[in-house]
């Protein structure tokens, strides 16, 4: 198909009993992000024993087919996120997995948005690599910038410049940012408070991650569409994950300072991918070690994928469940060799989806059977259960759906954050475990 259908999400969750050590993060230590304002030029690398945590991530993917690349000519690009939690040290990540050729960074910064392009001056910060204001990224290549001191709060709009000399082409990218870009004119406008715009993009070129010196706990959420946020309105950070991150610092407290990390990739597949669809990335098998092991602070991942590999497989002689059911156990396995929790998510309701089939559906079923009640996961995000119509079960509530019958709305995507489990992350009886944060 020419793009995959959207995912489902997690909810009611219940906790494996025997699995109750990897549950204790005990109480998380907040940090201050009362750090006075430095010069844009005082950054070093990371101490030895520093610990980092992911605030902000994204999949990447591509390349894109080749009509569809967009490509940038001595132009600096200033691409949007939305903090989970903050800190006092900021890095940024960058990738060129996707490239065929070098990529050049003539010069970046970190700033916090104020609105539109226009950043707030006193929160300015140049970024170097290596010490050097300029990098160079070979092909297949992701780099991590130097720390920088910055007074970064939670779920604020950190605005990332990133000036790119001579010609570059947006062959790594994640296609569904739901978050507005800006390209400027020709130069280097990494400096520039009120950023002259030329174009915007909806997408998130060569940006992959964005880290905060942390001694706390980062959730992965690996998914597709129905992670990624489709249907939800754009530029207002109302995916289920945004909910999750604001839901958890609430009902937390300190113990809530946890990073949430957005892996979902539209149109994703947990066991197969498309050559022709590339922007829709590698199947979650395949891209886990990039897109999980390697985020900052891992130490919880939401599995909530499934539901386009049962959609883009024959309409009447759909992927039998067990080839799900070992994809899961992968996932699972994997992540459990890291000491990651695992917490999974029933696929949502699909009836009057337009890939919905009698037989698809009966494989959603029995996937949902055996993510509930088979006691692999540490937890259940029962998405279904949360979405579903109490009228028509194999059909989403009216009130949640963006009107497609298969991706919910913002309010359906609240309701998947409120049905996310919240044990996994509450211990008051236990000391913390000691995680190595890298």
């Amino acid at each position: 198909m020419h793009a995959p259908p959207p995912r489902p999400s997690a909810d009611h969750g219940r906790v494996r009993p025997t699995r109750r050590q990897f549950l204790r993060a005990g109480p998380l230590i907040a940090a201050s992000l009362a750090a006075p304002a430095l010069p844009a030029a005082a950054q070093s690398a990371a101490g030895p024993g520093e610990r980092w945590c992911a605030t902000w991530g994204t999949a990447p993917a591509g390349p894109p087919p080749a009509a569809s690349v967009q490509s940038f000519t001595s132009q600096t690009l200033r691409l949007v996120v939305r903090t989970s939690i903050g800190g006092s040290r900021v890095r940024v990540r960058l990738s060129n997995e996707m490239g065929s050729t070098a990529l050049r960074i003539g010069a970046a910064s970190v700033a916090l948005r104020a609105s539109g392009a226009g950043v707030i001056q006193s929160t300015q910060r140049q970024l170097s690599f290596g010490g050097q204001s300029a990098i160079t990224i070979p092909a297949g290549a992701p780099a991590l910038s130097d720390p920088v001191e910055f007074a970064l709060p939670a779920q604020a709009d950190l605005a990332i410049s990133l000036y790119l000399p001579g010609a570059a082409e947006a062959t790594t990218l994640h296609n569904t940012a739901l978050q507005t870009g800006y390209v400027s004119p020709a130069g280097d406008y990494t400096s520039t408070v009120a950023m002259p715009v030329s174009r915007s993009v909806s997408y998130w070129p060569f940006l992959t991650e964005v880290d905060v010196a942390a001694a706390v706990p980062a959730l992965v959420a690996l998914g597709d569409s129905l992670t990624d946020g489709v249907g939800s309105i754009g530029n207002t950070n109302r995916r289920w994950t945004d909910y999750l991150a604001r839901r958890l610092q609430s009902a937390l407290g300190a113990g809530g300072r946890i990073g949430v990390v957005n892996r979902g990739l539209s149109g994703n597949l947990m066991l197969s991918d498309y050559a022709t669809a590339l922007t829709a990335g590698r199947d979650t098998l395949e891209r886990f070690d990039r897109d999980v092991l390697a985020t900052c602070g891992v130490r919880y991942l939401s599995v909530f994928i499934g539901i386009n590999d049962i959609c883009y497989s024959p309409g009447a002689n759909p992927i039998p469940v067990a080839d799900l059911v070992a994809g899961y156990r992968q996932l699972i396995a994997r992540a459990r060799a890291r000491e990651i929790t695992v917490i999974g998510a029933t696929l949502p309701p699909m009836e009057g989806f337009k890939y919905y089939t009698s037989a698809r559906e009966a494989v959603r079923r029995a996937a949902n059977d055996w993510i509930r009640g088979s006691g692999e996961f540490d937890a259940v995000t029962d998405v279904e259960l949360a979405l579903r119509d109490p009228d028509s079960p194999g059909r989403i509530l009216p009130a949640y759906d963006s009107n497609d019958h298969l991706h919910p709305n913002d309010a359906g995507y609240q309701a998947i954050a409120n049905a996310f489990p919240l044990a996994p992350f509450v211990s008051a009886t236990t000391p913390p475990l000691e995680f190595s944060y890298r």
